[in-house]
């Protein structure tokens, strides 16, 4: 894997290298996304992001997290290096109901074959979701629950033997569909730009801070943090980067003063944004 760290990554999820297996999977899924954040923090900053797994790597490894692209994108160079067969695919998330199932590759997404304990079996992985699955699905048509969510995988409509995940009503997108074919890293590179730079990219317009664990969510929208309806609003710089320390993982150390002042300021826009202009106490 060449400058690909595997012992550092395994380090950061605070595991220890075993044989592919399906609890090694389980194991290697959970720390993942409880572990490391879905953050959208460069795109905020205007900062453009490489699609390589071993460039998110280095990030990851750094504390920080990121998105689809750079969290499904790294965890599947983990897993072929540790002996999993990994498959990436072309997906497309749907944010609302107002958006119609599709393909067009917002979204990168995983699946693994070939686990000892039944090698026929396919599983849906996906580290990339914020607030997604908690460990790995069996990619069989039913209803499953982890946590706080029920889940439903069925054959996809929109991609010709490719699958549809339907999230939980409760989620902060309706679902998404994947095509069954292998997708490379470049094959997402375009719409990688455009959801890192487009106005009118949820990634730009708000910055979404998102921690899963087996008992559920933790997100942070622009200046409020929320687990399952249990709201907190933000109001100074101070607590916003306590909170991204303390919930997220990730530490206003790695930032300049600057930074910090640029990405309140914008966290500060959006709140008002959304609230009609509701003054926010800034200390």
């Amino acid at each position: 894997m060449g400058n690909f760290d595997v012992t550092g990554y395994l380090q950061r999820l605070g595991l220890d290298a075993e044989p592919p297996g399906a609890d090694a999977l389980r194991r290697l899924h959970a720390a993942h996304v409880e572990r490391v954040p879905y953050e959208p923090l460069e795109i905020q900053l205007g900062r453009t992001t490489s699609l390589e797994p071993a460039a998110s790597l280095a990030r990851i490894l750094r504390g920080r997290g990121g998105y689809c692209y750079h969290l499904n994108g790294a965890f599947s160079a983990l897993l072929r290096a540790l002996g999993y067969q990994v498959t990436r695919h072309h997906g497309g998330v749907q944010g609302s109901a107002a958006d119609a199932p599709n393909v067009d590759r917002n979204h990168l997404a995983l699946t693994v074959t070939g686990l000892p304990e039944d090698p026929s079996a396919t599983w849906l992985v996906d580290a990339g979701l914020g607030d997604g699955i908690h460990e790995p699905l069996p990619l069989r048509e039913g209803t499953y629950v982890q946590g706080p969510h029920t889940y439903r995988l069925r054959p996809s409509e929109v991609a010709p033997g490719g699958w549809r995940f339907d999230h939980d009503p409760s989620g902060s997108f309706t679902g998404f569909d994947f095509a069954p074919g292998p997708a490379e890293m470049a094959d997402f590179a375009e719409k990688h730009a455009w959801l890192s730079t487009a106005p009118e990219s949820g990634f730009v317009r708000v910055c979404v801070l998102q921690r899963r664990d087996a008992a559920g969510v933790d997100t942070l929208r622009a200046l409020t943090l929320n687990r399952h309806g249990a709201k907190e609003l933000i109001e100074s710089p101070t607590a916003w980067w306590t909170a991204a320390a303390d919930v997220f993982g990730v530490s206003p150390a790695q930032f300049t003063d600057e930074e910090r002042a640029r990405l309140w300021r914008q966290v500060v826009a959006q709140h008002e944004a959304h609230t009609g202009g509701e003054a926010v106490v800034s200390v």
